[in-house]
């Protein structure tokens, strides 16, 4: 396992974030069998939110960081402020009321990094910024920043700390994956995969901001089963999700190309996609969904490969080449 680091967090960040939505307190015993050989494998940053399964996630995963004794060691990345169906809520008031539910679901004093799950455009950004850095001189978070927010909007909200003498934003949340969105998954996601993700992307390679990645698999586009013959039969609802958000033509032919490439070096396709996204040149950190550890061990050592640019720019279909 590799490690980073983020401003104001005093522990080291493993480059693999495990992913909690399928932690749950029916299944208690098969979440913590997942969580302890994830930190087995040297994992030490967990990915939450407010949203997930009604707070029962929090809850569950808070009981087992205690459990376990190992609030000192792991990084827990909480989000809040998501929109619901009734308003966009990236206010203020919203921000604490998702973060003190938050904190009495875990059961912790504080939340290692804050991410606000959506953004809102129409809000300014100053009163945003300001209500974080309020909790986080009270000692409630340690760093902050944004889940699906532009990279204009974080250069917004760091401008506006800047000239207030605040703190801005640590890390950013954004989509990236071999696969291009032709439709987002959810409402008001970010992505910067693809061409039209470019300037992000340079704007991230500049800076080197601590970037959480998700989806990386293209919401299982990359497992492999979905195909061009089978996708109208997809039932289930993340199948169908992906389906929906990532099946085009160029996609299909990215998944062609990545089959290739893992026949070559003897990996599985969803290894070269990790693969592909730990390449990129920006400070990534990528939160993935493993339900087993097997699944976790397969991304660990996918985490470790490094891709040539030739080889990323024949996946992106930027050359037909093949290098």
């Amino acid at each position: 396992m590799k490690y980073g680091s983020v401003s104001g967090i005093d522990k080291p960040i493993s480059r693999l974030v495990q992913g909690t939505v399928m932690v749950k307190s029916d299944r208690y015993e098969e979440s913590c069998r997942l969580l302890d050989a994830a930190v087995e494998m040297g994992c030490t940053t967990f990915d939450t939110a407010h949203g997930y399964g009604g707070g029962d996630n929090e809850r569950t995963v808070g009981r087992w960081v205690r459990e376990a004794g190992v609030r000192d060691k792991v990084v827990i990345i909480g989000k809040g402020a998501h929109h619901n169906q009734d308003r966009q809520r990236v206010t203020p008031y919203d921000i604490t009321s998702d973060l003190h539910d938050s904190l009495a679901r875990f059961k912790f004093d504080y939340i290692d990094l804050y991410l606000l799950h959506r953004d809102d455009p129409s809000q300014p950004v100053g009163p945003i910024v300001e209500v974080l850095n309020e909790h986080k001189r009270a000692g409630k978070i340690n760093a902050f920043g944004g889940s699906n927010w532009s990279a204009a909007r974080v250069q917004e909200a760091n401008a506006y700390a800047a000239a207030h003498g605040l703190e801005g934003f640590s890390a950013s949340s954004p989509n990236f994956s071999l696969a291009v969105q032709v439709k987002e998954p959810w409402p008001n996601c970010v992505s910067i995969s693809g061409p039209q993700g470019q300037g992000d992307r340079a704007f991230y390679e500049q800076t080197q901001m601590p970037i959480f990645t998700w989806s990386s698999l293209a919401g299982g586009f990359f497992s492999g089963r979905i195909r061009r013959e089978n996708m109208a039969q997809q039932v289930e609802y993340l199948d169908k999700l992906a389906v929906e958000s990532y099946c085009s033509d160029d996609n299909f032919e990215r998944l062609d190309r990545a089959e290739q490439l893992a026949a070559e070096k003897g990996l599985t396709i969803p290894q070269i996609a990790m693969a592909y996204v730990m390449s990129a040149p920006m400070n990534i950190f990528a939160l993935i969904g493993s339900r087993t550890p097997q699944e976790f061990q397969a991304n660990l050592e996918a985490s470790a490969l490094r891709l040539t640019p030739e080889e990323i720019a024949w996946l992106e279909l930027a050359t037909g080449q093949r290098p």
